[in-house]
């Protein structure tokens, strides 16, 4: 939803826990897709080495490679770095933003090649005009792209330590003897999901009894997904517990030092 002069997505949860995220401009978007521009043109590039050598073979077989080669180039590149990389490609990293689901949910790859695959849509009939033109109309500020694929791009804010003591940082926890495991998991989770994994430990004196059972064990399972811990680390953890667990050591390892938004503190 809109708020103010800021464009904002507001998703509450069935446990009655709101969530809010910056939207992405068309302008900072298109400065993004200028930077992808480069590294694609880049890729592009060095495709005309492996023609020039199937020229050999004929002219056709040397237009044929280099048609499928520019739209795998095109088209892939988004569509793997923003499934590798939680919905980032390098021009989106460097302008802070990040593609995720319009309902708050897991980014699926169905979604990411549905919104990759439409960008030769959205960018007639040059310099992506249609998809300026649908993102500046759209209340979601969404491309056709985004459109079908129920997909947003969100700013990812100037971030500050969180207070980990206020979720019993400090206790013993099993993952931290598993090293590799623990640098895995840091690696895997994103901002996002540390972020609603953390909220939800913030608030959890606020839920009823039976609705904070029911988060806590979803984001466990959602936490077991992506890494697998071994028994002797999970054994008699709770999901409350194997949540404060995986939060505990996404913001402990240097790299999530810094993922809470000022904006989004708890309470906010």
């Amino acid at each position: 939803m809109r708020g103010g002069d800021v464009n904002r997505l507001t998703i509450l949860t069935p446990e009655g826990i709101r969530f809010a995220f910056e939207l992405a401009g068309p302008v900072t978007r298109f400065l993004a897709w200028l930077t992808d521009l480069a590294v694609i043109l880049l890729l592009l590039n060095l495709i005309t080495i492996p023609c020039r050598m199937l020229a050999i073979l004929g002219a056709d077989t040397s237009m044929a490679f280099g048609i499928v080669a520019y739209f795998v180039v095109s088209v892939g590149y988004g569509m793997a770095t923003e499934w590798r990389f939680h919905g980032q490609t390098l021009g989106k990293r460097l302008l802070r933003l990040r593609v995720i689901d319009e309902q708050g949910l897991p980014l699926r790859f169905p979604q990411v090649a549905m919104r990759n695959l439409l960008r030769p849509v959205d960018a007639m009939p040059a310099l992506y005009l249609l998809g300026g033109l649908v993102c500046t109309l759209s209340p979601r500020i969404q491309r056709l792209g985004d459109l079908a694929a129920g997909t947003v791009v969100v700013r990812i804010p100037r971030l500050r330590q969180p207070d980990l003591g206020a979720i019993g940082s400090g206790k013993y926890n099993s993952f931290r003897e598993h090293g590799h495991l623990a640098a895995r998991l840091r690696q895997e989770m994103t901002p996002e999901e540390a972020d609603l994994g953390l909220r939800a430990l913030l608030r959890r004196d606020r839920l009823d009894p039976e609705a904070r059972l029911e988060l806590f064990h979803e984001l466990a399972e959602h936490y077991r997904t992506l890494v697998t811990f071994p028994e002797s680390a999970t054994d008699g953890l709770s999901d409350e517990q194997y949540v404060r667990n995986a939060v505990e050591i996404a913001y402990q390892g240097g790299r999530r030092a810094e993922m809470v938004p000022q904006s989004r503190a708890p309470g906010g």
